[in-house]
Order: C-alpha cells, then structure tokens, then sequence
C-alpha cells in the first residue's frame, strides 16, 4: 500500500495527507489509492499476457460499486461482473458499454433478467436449471451463457465464503449430475448460445492450488462427456493482506501456474484451449482502500480490556461482526510506537460491534484522533447499511497529490427520503 507516514509524523496515503481528508471531509470516510486500484488491473492484464492464451478480466462488482470506479475500470479495458439490477444501473448510468457487462447471481429475477437483456448485456452466467427455462421465455433476443458448476472442491477459508463445496447455494452440481443436465439443456436452448463454464471456489484464497485442482476436474468432466466449450471462467476469490498474517495472492506467479494448467490439461485431453476469465473483486480495490474514524470515548477497565471507540462501525465495516474478519489499524496523527492492546469498538448498540479485539494502538491515543483501519476497500462500502439510522460514509479517491470526493456522504434528508409521512 501506498500508506505511509511523511516526514512530519502525519499518515498519508498517494503523498496526500489522511488528517487533512479526515478534517475536511469528516469521518467516517473511505480513501482509495486511485493509482494502486489502475496497478491491481495491470498486473492481471499483463500477467495473462505473458501466457499468451486468450483472456477476459471482468471486475466483481460487488466489492465496490460506483461510477467513479466504473469509469476507472473501463479506461484500465476491465469488464464488469454485475449481480443485481442496482449494480447494473450504476454501471449503465457511469457509461459503461454493456456488451462488456455479464449477469451474474444465483437467483436473477425475470425483472431483473428482461432489464439485462435489453440494456444490451449479452453474456449471463446461468446459476440453475429454472434459470435457463427462464431466460428461454423472457429473451428478445438471443443472449450467451456460461453455466457455473460447483466441482465439490472446499477452499482453505472461512465457511461462509467458500462456495464451491457440494452443500452450496451456488452453481449445480458436477458429482450429482445436475451440471451436465444443464449443459444439456442450454445446448437445446434456442435463446441462449451456450459458450462454456465457470466456477469459483470460495473468497480469500492465498495460492493456486485449489484452482488447479479444479481445472483438473472440471476437464476430466468435460472430456468424459464430450462438452466442448469455448469460455472457461474461473470466478475470483483472490486475497489480499489484512494482517501480517495473511499474504496478497501472487497474480503473476499464480497466474502462470493457472495458465500452465490450463495448457496441460487441454494437451493432456485433446482439447483446444478457451478463453479464460476471470472475475476478481476484492484483489483489485481491497487493498487500495482505507477507513478513516475519530475517537470518541476510551474506556478503560483495569486488567480486562481498554476500548477504544469510534464513530462508525458496523454500518460500514461489517466484515468482523460475519466473518471475525482481522484487520491493522494505524493512527493517523502521529507515528507512535509505543503500543498495547486495545478493542477499536464501533458506536452501535451491538456487542459485536467491533472493528477488532486485541489490535495495536499507541498508548497515547486520545478523544479526537483519527485511527485508520487498513485494506478496507472492499466490502466495507457496498455493504454499508443505516443501521441504527447511520448514515453511510463518504468515499474518495486520492492521485498525484489530490483528493476528490466520488461518493458524497448520506444525509438526514437522504436518509428518510422515502419514508411516508
């Protein structure tokens, strides 16, 4: 990260000082590197260049949604991976060409289903068999799929998210059978051109290992029962560091060894190569992102704990409260090292309320700082709420020096606009 303390002791993030952000814009707020975001899509780019195979990166847009991004994503030649008809909008409303855009999700509705199609998106990702009787009776036109197997294989990571294992709500089985049925059926279809498969097999995912075994089995199936196929999507899930335990994925490296695979095992069955894609998110912006609070109480309890509270909290970091997420915390006024333990505690009336247990501050932290929480950039806006009727944070991007201001932080107003009075 681009995170750093300048010479005057002060965090900053692209040479732009956080404090000033924090006191400008008011907390919390979230602060992307627009430079390190354009990195994380080239370094995919280039890597699958280097393999020489035909390629497609779509970014997940569910990581994090805006226009801003969305135009970003299009000058970097990024497609988009889009999951609801709210992540379709902001897309079409930021420019973006629609033939680059492909549906995904595991329950489309038709409304959904007939806004795609006549926005222009011509590439969905079929989830189960209803589906593709649906898309057959709502399409005006005809459209390209790709169906998601789930190929059994469990990621090393948390349970909620994996989704490749066989008890999934995603995709259809290959072991059960189901998978070929729905190949079977889109290979009937008259509405839908059907072009290959996908998978994913969890989030966070450190290497490459997982993946390859997949590929193996998703081959062997496909050449058991003579599928030919033109796409193969392998879905995203790679990590990103949070802590000093966890390791951002090796796109180049684990790239070349996916790529690799690939090229052996249509070798190894006969088969020609297709076009890989590829759906990262969280790898493209987590990284790139930061959430600015100010401290408001600090509580200490003598040979227990000392709390530390801020003024966010899970209505814009969730991630600890579902997944015990961890994450570094950093204070943003002054470069101290002289640290101890403390719970961040978010403002909300949940005990669960936390940004983390047992993460390090400076002992001089006081009322009024501004702590920084690492590698936030995704997840953390686009699952943002108004619990407790918070308002949901402004966002900014930062680049050579400036800060400007993509999302403008929610308002009383706003935030009772659609109440009946």
């Amino acid at each position: 990260m681009t995170v750093k303390y300048n010479d005057q002791g002060v965090l900053t993030m692209g040479n732009v000082s956080l404090q000033t952000i924090a006191a400008s814009f008011g907390t919390p707020t979230i602060v992307y590197d627009e430079e390190q975001i354009r990195t994380q899509c080239r370094r995919f780019h280039e890597a699958f260049k280097e393999s020489g195979l035909s390629y497609n990166i779509s970014y997940a847009s569910k990581a994090f949604s805006s226009i801003q991004l969305f135009k970003l994503m299009e000058e970097e030649e990024m497609g988009l991976d889009v999951v609801s008809e709210g992540e379709l909008y902001t897309a079409l409303a930021s420019g973006f060409d629609p033939s680059k855009i492909h549906f995904h999700g595991n329950n489309k509705t038709n409304e959904e289903i007939e806004y795609a199609i006549e926005s222009g998106v011509e590439y969905f990702v079929i989830d189960s068999l209803d589906e593709i009787t649906r898309i057959n009776r709502l399409a005006s036109k005809p459209i390209k799929a790709v169906l998601r197997v789930n190929p059994g294989v469990e990621a090393h990571t948390h349970e909620f998210i994996q989704t490749g294992q066989e008890d999934s709500k995603f995709g259809l089985s290959i072991k059960h059978g189901t998978a070929l049925e729905g190949v079977r059926a889109l290979q009937e279809s008259d509405k839908i051109d059907f072009k290959g498969i996908h998978f994913h097999i969890g989030s966070q995912i450190f290497e490459a290992d997982g993946t390859i075994n997949t590929i193996q089995i998703v081959f062997e199936w496909l050449k058991e029962h003579d599928i030919e196929i033109d796409i193969l999507n392998l879905g995203g899930g790679f990590s990103i560091k949070y802590t000093e335990a966890d390791k951002s994925y090796p796109i180049e490296d684990g790239i070349k060894l996916i790529t690799d695979a690939i090229k052996e095992n249509s070798q190894k069955y006969d088969m020609a190569i297709p076009e890989i894609s590829i759906e990262p998110g969280r790898s493209i912006v987590g990284e790139a992102g930061v959430t600015l609070y100010q401290v408001g109480t600090i509580k200490e309890i003598p040979n227990v704990n000392t709390y530390v509270s801020i003024d966010g909290g899970m209505s814009d970091h969730i991630r600890t409260a579902l997944y015990d997420a961890q994450y570094k915390a950093l204070l943003v006024n002054r470069n101290d090292e002289d640290t101890h333990e403390v719970t961040i505690a978010g403002k909300l009336c949940e005990s669960g309320d936390l940004i983390g247990r047992d993460m390090k501050l400076p002992k001089s932290t006081k009322i009024g700082d501004y702590i920084a929480v690492l590698s936030t950039g995704a997840y953390h806006y686009s699952m943002s709420s108004n619990y407790n009727q918070m308002l949901k944070p402004s966002v900014l991007f930062v680049k050579d020096g400036k800060a400007r201001e993509v999302i403008k932080r929610q308002t009383l107003k706003q935030l009772i606009m659609n109440d009946v009075k």
